[in-house]
């Protein structure tokens, strides 16, 4: 049986208001990140869909070293373990 693991996390980015825009594309250019919202006082919601939490810790230390965030924190993380060899069985 092979287990693997699907880590979601949300982060709240919180920016400078004149730099929502430039920082939102620089973060959307990091993989597996999506933006749901943002707010014109510069917080941006990010969601992180990812196979291990590595990847979570340096998608949030790659954020947090843009210019102009003030700063990044995590809000929810959730990992969910699946078998690769029983998907379609039932």
């Amino acid at each position: 049986m092979t287990l693997n693991e699907v880590h979601t996390s949300s982060l709240i980015v919180h920016v400078k208001p004149q730099y929502l825009a430039t920082i939102s594309q620089q973060i959307l250019a990091i993989p597996n990140t999506e933006i749901p919202a943002t707010s014109e006082e510069g917080k941006i919601i990010v969601v992180l869909e990812t196979e291990n939490q590595g990847y979570v810790t340096d998608a949030i230390d790659k954020i947090n070293n843009l210019d102009h965030v003030l700063i990044t924190f995590l809000v929810y993380h959730h990992i969910e373990y699946y078998d690769t060899h029983a998907e379609g069985k039932l």
